[in-house]
């Protein structure tokens, strides 16, 4: 069996790859080979890895994407907030142009594999509801919000035509990411944790009163793998599931990464409103009641203090944080 993720050159692409392998099967299914997909180059050291380059947007591209072998797609692939803000052609070409696209492909197959799509919090936006339960509408208020919705909607019809298992999940904000800034709009709530704790300075666009809603790296590839197992009958046809995060404000995070690393990274916090950063973040939702998920069996992290000390472990090799 064959296993696609597309977005693989990503931090989360990367991670999942690396899980895959470490598994070596998927629902019981033993894994052949994974396609490996990005705009980028990607690097396969594992032979039972094949990376390939281009444009999902284009449909050639995405038609070759998916076989009839391939049992599982986790659909990454994303122009971020930010960016998709930005360059409007960019986000539909690669946000809308490409899932469509690759559902296509998948269903071209006529073997119906699972379709994993991940989706955001920024599906959600204007007036809303103190919390976000599973039922709540989607409203999204920017570009990137509104390409996930549309399609979150792609999934699930396709997954009602019977011509893939189409499961959505909708993912808070990922902290702490490693590597460099991006243009996502969220990129500074892994920046005032990372930067800091390599004693390197930061800047934060929004206030500390801020609240978001977050999730860790170690929790959003748990949940991927999770979801990819789910039996269909308990997961619904093209449903889409919140994954349970916390909430936390980003004078929060700060005073956590405090508490794990003591007072010195905070100090290298420049705070330094954005206005335009501001209105995106504030327009997502920071609260949600996640029941589905949880009924599934997915999980949030402990703490914000959990989250940090994952982030030591995992990204700064220095072992269990205190």
């Amino acid at each position: 069996m064959r296993v696609l993720i597309t977005g693989g050159a990503g931090f989360l692409g990367r991670k999942l790859t690396r899980a895959l392998l470490d598994r070596g099967s998927l629902d019981g299914r033993t894994i052949e080979r994974i396609d490996v997909f990005d705009a980028v180059p990607v690097e396969a050291a594992d032979p039972r890895v094949r990376a390939t380059t281009g444009d999902i947007g284009d449909p050639a591209v995405a038609a070759g994407l998916v076989t009839p072998d391939t049992g599982f797609v986790f659909h990454l692939a994303a122009v971020v907030s930010a960016g998709a803000e930005a360059d409007f052609d960019l986000g539909m070409r690669v946000n809308l142009d490409g899932t469509r696209a690759l559902l296509e492909a998948a269903r071209k197959t006529g073997s119906r594999p699972r379709f994993l799509f991940a989706s955001s919090v920024a599906v959600f936006g204007g007036p809303m509801p103190d919390v976000i339960a599973d039922g709540t509408i989607t409203t999204p208020q920017s570009s990137y919000g509104t390409q996930k919705a549309i399609g979150e909607l792609l999934v699930a019809d396709y997954g009602r035509k019977g011509f893939v298992d189409g499961r959505t999940l909708r993912l808070p904000t990922v902290v702490v990411r490693p590597g460099r800034p991006n243009k996502a709009a969220s990129t500074f709530a892994s920046s005032i944790i990372r930067e800091p704790l390599n004693g390197e300075e930061a800047v934060c666009p929004v206030a500390p009163e801020q609240a978001m809603w977050l999730i860790s790296p170690r929790r959003v590839i748990e949940g991927l793998l999770h979801a990819a197992e789910v039996p269909a009958a308990d997961w619904g046809i093209g449903a889409a599931v919140s994954l349970p995060g916390i909430t936390c404000t980003v004078g929060g995070m700060v005073a956590a990464m405090t508490a794990v690393a003591g007072p010195g990274p905070a100090a290298l916090i420049r705070w330094q409103p954005d206005e335009t950063i501001r209105a995106i973040v504030a327009s997502w939702p920071a609260r949600f009641a996640p029941a589905r998920g949880l009924a599934l069996g997915f999980r949030a992290d402990e703490s914000m203090e959990a989250i940090v000390r994952a982030f030591i472990e995992d990204e700064m090799g220095r072992g269990p944080a205190r």
